[in-house]
């Protein structure tokens, strides 16, 4: 009576904690795990294939277009980036939970493909904070932050699209909101279906 993942898309302002949020999860659940993109870009020192990214040539990318094997996908500085079904779809029949780390426009995207999803925004507690984030990193100059809280303001005003927000306050706490909610969505009618009527059978045969 195992029930199908979920599809779980979450997004969010860079420097919001995404990355970290997703870490803990994938750690604290053996029924989650996270969404591979598929680029033609060439690989960065560190990279493996299959965990950071599936790495492709154009022509490969570009075939599974044609056999509409994207979620969603775009090009971006003259390389391709996407989400592959065909992983994602397996898992899903897997009973495992499917995270997709995704922006806005893309998110939009999957969520319109994709009506039985859980759509999650990942909120920071103000922008002075997000910007303080984004200044200790260290590794973004003035231009690339003040961009960031640019975008971040035209995301948050998009956060309406999402069925939830939840606020990125304190790491641990943020994680237990999410698992919260992963934990709801099991039971909504529509995904215990099957199980309910694999009850009335067992009882219509006593």
């Amino acid at each position: 009576m195992k029930n199908k993942g979920q599809l779980i898309v979450l997004s969010g302002p860079s420097g919001c904690g995404k990355g970290t949020i997703i870490h803990s999860l994938l750690e604290q659940r053996q029924d989650t795990v996270l969404s591979v993109s598929m680029t033609t870009r060439q690989p960065r020192k560190g990279e493996v294939d299959g965990v950071h990214y599936f790495f492709v040539d154009r022509a490969t990318f570009e075939k599974t277009i044609a056999e509409d094997g994207f979620l969603e996908y775009a090009e971006y500085n003259g390389n391709y980036y996407g989400t592959p079904l065909a992983p994602i779809n397996r898992w899903l029949e897997e009973g495992k939970n499917v995270i997709l780390e995704i922006e806005v426009q893309g998110a939009e995207k999957v969520m319109a493909r994709c009506p039985e999803h859980m759509s999650i925004f990942l909120l920071v507690p103000s922008l002075v904070e997000l910007e303080r984030r984004l200044r200790n990193r260290g590794t973004e100059t003035e231009e690339v932050v003040l961009n960031r809280l640019r975008l971040a303001r035209e995301e948050l005003q998009r956060s309406s699209h999402y069925q939830y927000v939840v606020l990125n306050d304190v790491v641990e706490e943020a994680v237990a909101r999410i698992n919260t909610l992963i934990e709801a969505e099991n039971m909504r009618y529509s995904r215990m279906e099957t199980t309910v009527m694999e009850v009335m059978k067992y009882v219509s045969t006593q």
